[in-house]
């Protein structure tokens, strides 16, 4: 089982649920004003094993009292959506929907750089599959697929080498142009 999943979230597909809503990057928004999306918290496990991820109320601060020296969170909405003195806190479980909750949160410095790569390999097994003619394969005998994949290879590589001998460089990435 995978950990993360970092899969953009499909806004077609519709994330339901009945008491806020929750915006393209999958974070829950204010009930009472769905363009201010809540404050991600923390990440925390149940003893169960389970993750979760808190968000809080985007109006939420946190105050300091002196006389017993501790904070405590202070919701300062004008029409709070709870009776609760701390706001609105929502947990999403990851678990229950690994694409719309991928184990870490959309818009994030991790998600972004984790992502880029994500899109930089999704590229190069579709030329793979794609330009080198192994998407279609109408076998599927384990031998036939590993000479596929072997001579799939060498025609990559002597690709690169014509590409070099005739000093276009820019022909290393596909054998498209040079077929066409």
């Amino acid at each position: 089982h995978f950990q993360k999943a970092y899969i953009p979230l499909n806004a077609r597909a519709g994330l339901e649920n009945q008491d806020y809503t929750i915006n393209e990057d999958g974070i829950p928004c204010c009930p009472h004003d769905p363009s201010l999306p809540m404050k991600y918290e923390c990440t925390s496990k149940l003893r169960s094993g389970v993750t979760r991820f808190k968000f809080v109320c985007p109006k939420m601060r946190w105050a300091y009292e002196k006389s017993t020296q501790k904070s405590y969170r202070q919701c300062c909405c004008e029409n709070p959506c709870t009776t609760s003195r701390c706001g609105r806190m929502v947990y999403v479980y990851p678990e229950k929907d690994l694409r719309a909750y991928p184990g870490t949160i959309r818009g994030t410095e991790e998600w972004d750089n984790t992502y880029k790569t994500r899109t930089v390999v999704e590229r190069d097994i579709n030329h793979i599959k794609d330009h080198l003619c192994l998407a279609g394969r109408r076998t599927q005998n384990e031998k036939t697929l590993h000479a596929d994949l072997i001579l799939a290879g060498i025609t990559q590589l002597i690709t690169v080498v014509l590409a070099d001998k005739i000093k276009h460089h820019e022909y290393i990435r596909s054998l498209k142009p040079l077929i066409a």
